[in-house]
């Protein structure tokens, strides 16, 4: 076997080559020109941002959303009952009064532009299904990467320069499979989105991530790996890329979507597909 000379040697060491997608990412994409996101197909017809919103807001008017945070697939079955019942000309009344809703005016409008904002994100690509990065995923490409690795930095400094950190995010997330990110960002939401993390290097090891050894081999810095993580969980105003799951099996890292809802990008704590 080859010896394993540096911490990404190891990660190589235990994974497999992901396989290429046959069509590539780009030329799979379903936003047209001067789109800013995806529109969403349901009933036959497809549907901006604001439409999806306001199908979802009849519904969650309905108590049907209320108090939770639905899957991917819940808020694409609730729109399609919504668009079945409403109709394309009671949804173009929906949306009329849906519109004229200021940001904060009522917390359920605004849910359901965030909800609206996932479906369009959960479609970007035909034949695949993606979602956006989790603050694990996100901040083990930064870690990764070769951004602030030789001075100290605060996280005002860094939240001056989003681009910077976007590229970095970026460069980080080709060095590995995007299989490997996923359970390297998997494990650092089990070290540091618990209430009492605890350091996996030293003596007392965390449950979970103390026995991954990639994990431990990869990111061995404590210190990084928890600025990488509260930074990019707390500052969702830094742009990062779509997780991408080929129907044809296999991940891959896609494009990194305008912002959402409110300037900020959706960077959950755990994966929603």
């Amino acid at each position: 076997m080859k010896p394993v000379t540096s911490p990404l040697d190891a990660l190589y060491a235990r994974v497999s080559t992901p396989a290429i997608p046959a069509v590539p990412l780009a030329r799979r994409e379903r936003r047209r020109a001067g789109e800013g996101v995806p529109t969403v197909p349901a009933g036959g017809l497809q549907w901006s941002p604001m439409e999806v919103a306001a199908a979802l807001f009849e519904v969650a008017a309905d108590d049907e959303l209320a108090g939770r945070v639905p899957s991917t697939d819940t808020l694409y079955a609730v729109l399609c009952e919504s668009v079945a019942a409403l109709g394309p000309a009671g949804l173009a009344e929906v949306v009329a009064t849906f519109a004229d809703f200021g940001p904060g005016e009522f917390p359920e409008a605004d849910a359901c532009w965030t909800f609206a904002y996932r479906l369009a994100l959960s479609l970007w690509y035909e034949g695949a299904r993606s979602r956006p990065m989790t603050a694990g995923e996100a901040a083990v490409a930064l870690y990764l990467s070769d951004a602030y690795r030789h001075h100290q930095v605060d996280a005002v400094i860094i939240r001056r320069a989003p681009l910077l950190v976007s590229r970095a995010i970026r460069q980080g997330a080709a060095l590995v499979p995007a299989e490997t990110l996923m359970r390297l960002g998997e494990a650092m939401g089990r070290e540091f989105a618990s209430p009492a993390p605890t350091c996996v290097t030293g003596p007392s090891r965390a449950a979970g991530t103390g026995r991954d050894w990639l994990y431990r081999q990869a990111l061995p810095d404590y210190h990084r790996r928890r600025f990488c993580f509260r930074l990019l969980r707390a500052d969702t105003c830094q742009p990062s890329p779509l997780i991408v799951r080929l129907d044809g099996g296999g991940y891959a890292v896609g494009a990194t979507p305008p912002a959402g809802p409110g300037g900020t990008w959706l960077r959950p704590v755990r994966a929603e597909w």
